[in-house]
């Protein structure tokens, strides 16, 4: 295992992103934040605490997004569903979603079929902590990015402990 962020870049990069989607969303009126169950949510909780504590005269709307039954490549296995919890309207706002990890694309195009069934946004943008970008499937790519890493396909990037980290196969 190799880290790629310590628990202090972690925080810094998370810190990072967002001061960026405050720079880019001043009014949080119209925006919504949206984290992608499971590490998504993990990532989106310390951003959305983050722009909270910039924004503190604004409410950050901030809800959980489970895919489970959206995946094309988890066919196998009964899976449990995660946290669904969007307890405001998407319907003409920004939807910022936000995940740990983009890699093949197949997650974030699975989180879009998800939110098109509670409504039609405005805009999605995607926030990821950390970018494997040359292993795409779809023609996804994020809006923020705290970190883009090389890794091989096979490799696994995982949120362990408040600490990102590469397991080499």
């Amino acid at each position: 295992m190799k880290t790629i962020l310590t628990e202090p870049q972690l925080f810094e990069s998370t810190h990072s992103l967002a001061k960026k989607l405050s720079d880019a969303h001043p009014d949080l009126n119209d925006v919504v934040f949206v984290g992608i169950q499971q590490g998504g949510v993990v990532v989106g909780n310390d951003i959305v605490l983050a722009i909270q504590q910039i924004n503190r005269a604004q409410k950050v709307q901030y809800g959980q997004l489970d895919i489970t039954f959206y995946r094309d490549d988890i066919r196998k296995e009964i899976l449990t569903p995660d946290t669904m919890n969007i307890p405001f309207a998407i319907e003409n706002k920004t939807v910022v979603l936000i995940d740990d990890v983009l890699f093949t694309g197949r997650t974030i195009k699975a989180a879009l079929d998800v939110l098109l069934d509670y409504g039609r946004p405005a805009k999605v943008e995607l926030c990821v902590l950390v970018d494997r970008k040359e292993h795409r499937q779809f023609p996804i790519q994020a809006d923020y990015v705290g970190v883009t890493v090389e890794t091989k396909k096979d490799d696994k990037v995982k949120l362990i402990n408040k600490e990102v980290v590469l397991i080499a196969r």
